[in-house]
């Protein structure tokens, strides 16, 4: 799904916008008709249909039109991507700070001597 960095980007920079965060969390519970999503929001049709636009151009949903209905579904394998990037991030700092953690530990810091603590 993600062979390129751009897509990563495409997908960070769709989640970044919180219409779009409330539509992925709302279609993480199933797929939702256009109308199901916009529903709760305070836009237009049109504002929505673009925002899904959005979604679906990064590869975090998906869509498809039955007669005059278009039903949109979550894209588990592209949340699964962003997930698997954050946390190989995760891990690389998580170590970081075990490594600081560890020579903290073994380097404690002396008091001053014009400062008592």
């Amino acid at each position: 799904m993600l062979h390129q960095p751009a897509q990563l980007d495409l997908m960070f920079q769709a989640l970044a916008d919180p219409t779009r965060r409330l539509m992925v969390e709302r279609l993480c519970d199933g797929p939702a008709s256009v109308s199901e999503l916009a529903a709760p929001l305070a836009m237009t049709l049109s504002a929505v249909v673009q925002h899904l636009a959005v979604l679906e151009e990064s590869g975090l949903i998906r869509s498809q039109k039955q007669g005059r209905v278009r039903t949109c579904h979550v894209e588990t394998q592209a949340l699964r991507a962003a997930e698997r990037w954050i946390s190989e991030r995760r891990m690389v700092w998580e170590r970081r700070f075990d490594r600081l953690g560890a020579y903290l530990a073994e380097n404690p810091e002396e008091p001053d001597e014009g400062n008592p603590t």
